[in-house]
This record gives C-alpha cells, structure tokens and sequence, in this order.
C-alpha cells in the first residue's frame, strides 16, 4: 500500500462522478492519500448520498454540471488541469436505459466523448482510466468468462453505452492517444476498467439489491426481488477501485503496454445468485425478509456476467482480496453505523486503511 499512496501524494487527480456511490469512495481514498482532487459530477442525489455521508464537498474542488455539456466539461478540465483521471460519470442503471435511453446514450457514449475531447485540448492529463461495466460484451448467457478481447455489445440501451463507449475510448487512443506516439506526439496514455456488480457501504441508487435491501430493512419493509435465479460477480468497492488505481498509477509512469481494456471481476466463489446472496445478508444482519415479485413484461437483463481478470492478476498484481462473506460483512458493518448515527467517515477511514494493509485474499 505504501508504494501505490505514494504515486498518488500530492498529485492532480480529476474524478467524474465523484458524487455518485464509487466516486464518493474513490475520492475519498484519495483524499486520505494527499492527493489534490477535483470532480465534476451532477448535484448529489436527494436524500441519503455517499458524498454528502463522507462531507468530502469541503475538501475538493467540485465541478457541478453535465458532462453532456462540452463547452462547460472543458472549461472545468482546463481549469484543473489533472495529471490522472479517472471517468466514472454514467448512466449505470440498466432498467433506467430502457426508460431513457437516448439520455443513456448521450451520457455514456457522447459523455465519454466529451471527456477525451476535453482531455486532448488541456493536455495535461498523463494517466486516464474510463470506467464501463462487464456488461460491455457481447452475451449470450454461456457461462464462459469473458477475456478483454471478446467481442463487445449490448442488448440493453445501457449496455449497448457502454460498449459503444468502449469504441469511443479504442477510437480515440488509434487516433489521438496512441501508445506508438507517446512522448512524440502526446503524452497521455489511456485504459478501460471493467468490473462487476460492485456493493459497499453508502449506495442507495435505485434499482440495485443491496441498496433495496437495506431500505426495506431499516425501513421495515420486505425486500422485492425480481430474479432470484440471477448469477452476478459480487465484489466490494475497495476490490474493484484498488484495480482502478493499480492501473492509473502504472499508465501515469508511462507504462505504454497498459493501455487497453482490463477486467476486474471477483473469483469465482464470488459468483452466487442474487437469493443465495440475500439469505447471507438476511443471516447476517440478523432481521428482514424478502418476497418473489415476478414480471412476465420485464425487459431482458442478463442471468450470467462472468470476467476473466487474468491480465489484471499478472500484470498488475491485482486480486480480489474480499470473499462474498466479507464483502457482505463490511458492508453491513457500514450501514449499521450509518442507522446507528454512528461516525460513518471513521468507519469508512477504518475500512480503506485495513483493506489496502491487507495482503492475499480472505476466501
């Protein structure tokens, strides 16, 4: 950990969507690393936030606006001029795409657009990492893990953004950024993270079970569920965003065979279905219940994600290092001290600092 606080101390790191869920976390990381970071994100959210739980507004130089909106997306890039950054700001949502999705598309692809072509006019940036999703592929429910070769697509509006917003990156770095002409004509160097269902203390978007889950519970509610049958790859933030950074810091060193897209998917005991991982939830916090609401009409989301994180475990010496069971632990450790009116930054500070002092993985 040591090594990787120090590439980062007092360096200038730019997060979009540094008020959402991950972003929240990732700037805080960073904070408590001494890097100087900027965001520029929409308004957080009404109601609970990470953003506003952590009171991180204070310690950062916020940007609030659309990425949709070139003219003021450049004019914050330009004043900050960062040297890392990392492209969190989307449209995640996957039954959100279906209702809105010409705003998923313009905030994925063309937000994504907005951002490289901010970066390439300031100059500054030397590490970029494009945050999408293992949604990106194309996926016909195999089982197979995907490798970052495979083929790219999208069933669901939110899927086909951020597969699309994949061939903008690929795009941009053949024509702008590319690895052949570093240091002659450019000097930045770009990559594509691609994680799985990532969870975690202070997420309350919608349409997401965990963050259900503890609405239902803490309000005393039964859980909904939709598709018990599901698999996903369920990971903590810390597991996923210790990838992001991994890669940030060896693109900022000028490691130019790191460009291109990696994964970052848990082990494979990490795959359970979405009952199996309620019941370890329910176990643990020791009170709620669920329910089975099925919809004949529902539109089509994936049963099975899968992601071969081969490359990130050789290359960067990444792994997961937080098992389902720990994953579910800490994360309820989080919420509890939230209802509880508990500190909840010196719950997070506590979090971060022993997961990144921690070595191999728990499983």
């Amino acid at each position: 950990m040591e090594n990787l606080v120090k590439k980062f101390k007092n360096k200038k790191v730019l997060i979009t969507g540094h008020t959402g869920f991950k972003g929240a976390w990732l700037s805080k990381i960073l904070l408590n690393w001494g890097a100087e970071v900027s965001g520029i994100a929409l308004e957080p959210v009404a109601g609970h936030n990470m953003f506003e739980a952590l009171k991180i507004k204070k310690d950062i130089s916020n940007h609030f606006l659309d990425i949709r909106d070139f003219i003021k997306l450049k004019k914050a890039v330009a004043k900050e001029k960062p040297e890392i950054v990392f492209h969190l700001a989307a449209q995640p949502i996957v039954r959100e795409s279906y209702n809105n999705p010409l705003y998923t598309f313009n905030s994925n692809v063309m937000g994504t657009a907005n951002l490289l072509e901010a970066i390439r006019e300031t100059s500054s940036a030397k590490s970029v990492v494009i945050i999408t999703t293992d949604k990106v592929y194309k996926n016909n429910d195999s089982g197979n893990p995907f490798k970052e070769e495979d083929h790219l697509g999208g069933h669901d509006p939110y899927s086909g953004s951020k597969a699309a917003a994949e061939i903008v990156v690929d795009s941009y770095t053949k024509s702008f950024f590319n690895p052949a002409d570093y240091k002659k004509k450019h000097g930045t160097l770009i990559a594509s993270a691609r994680a799985g269902n990532v969870i975690g203390g202070g997420d309350w978007g919608t349409d997401r079970l965990i963050p259900d889950l503890v609405k239902g519970i803490f309000g005393n509610k039964d859980v909904t569920i939709r598709n018990p049958e599901g698999v996903r790859p369920w990971q903590h933030v810390l597991d996923a965003l210790s990838g992001y950074l991994l890669l940030a810091a060896e693109l900022h060193g000028g490691k130019k065979e790191y460009c291109g897209g990696w994964n970052f998917g848990p082990d494979e005991k990490s795959f359970l279905t979405v009952k199996e991982v309620l019941e370890m939830a329910l176990k643990i916090l020791g009170r709620g219940s669920y329910i089975v609401k099925r919809n004949p009409n529902d539109q089509h989301e994936a049963k099975l994600l899968r992601l071969n994180s081969d490359r990130a475990k050789m290359k960067l010496g990444w792994h997961q290092k937080m098992n389902t069971a720990k994953t579910l632990q800490s994360t309820f450790e989080w919420y509890k001290s939230f209802y509880n009116k508990e500190d909840v930054i010196a719950i997070t500070n506590k979090q971060i600092k022993l997961f990144f002092n921690k070595g191999k993985n728990e499983n």
